[in-house]
């Protein structure tokens, strides 16, 4: 008689697997998945519509007339950081949900703040999970990495350029 692994006590909605099934599938964090243009092409949206609040700001210090270096440069700067913030968020989400996948021993609440609970993992449980981490979720935080590191170089190109200013 095969022996059957003990049913799982954590509720569905705090279970590792169904969160980043959630995730997958959510409007928002689904978008780190996606393929390169449809990637890029939320962060472009955001950092266009981000002018709408850098551009007077910065015309306020610099007149875009008479000053329109200084006036692109820091308004497309300061555009930056909406798409940053929204970068952010969807880096801690992923971020998390792999840190749930990668625990062998999950914390979970039955029912409040107060009953506080940890179940561990079958090890075929911690083996279907650690490869959703390996190759589903450490690309996308890896792309959002590389994503960072591309806004930290435009920002400190964007510094030395004003130097030249």
């Amino acid at each position: 008689m095969p022996v059957m692994p003990p049913r799982c006590p954590v509720p569905a909605e705090q279970q590792p697997i169904n969160e980043y099934q959630n995730m997958r599938e959510s409007w928002f964090y689904s978008w780190g998945g996606r393929d390169l243009g449809r990637y890029i092409k939320p962060i472009v949206v955001v950092w266009v519509l981000s002018w709408i609040v850098s551009g007077p700001v910065t015309a306020a210090s610099f007149a875009p007339a008479k000053q329109p270096a200084a006036f692109l440069l820091c308004a497309a700067s300061g555009a930056l950081v909406m798409p940053v913030l929204m970068l952010v968020q969807l880096y801690t989400g992923w971020a998390h949900v792999g840190g749930r996948l990668r625990q062998k021993a999950v914390p979970y609440e039955e029912s409040g703040w107060y009953d506080g609970q940890i179940w561990v993992k079958p090890d075929d449980v911690v083996s279907r999970d650690r490869l959703l981490v390996d190759y589903q979720v450490a690309p996308i935080l890896r792309r959002i990495r590389r994503t960072f590191g591309i806004l930290a170089g435009l920002l400190a190109l964007s510094l030395i350029t004003w130097q030249f200013i």
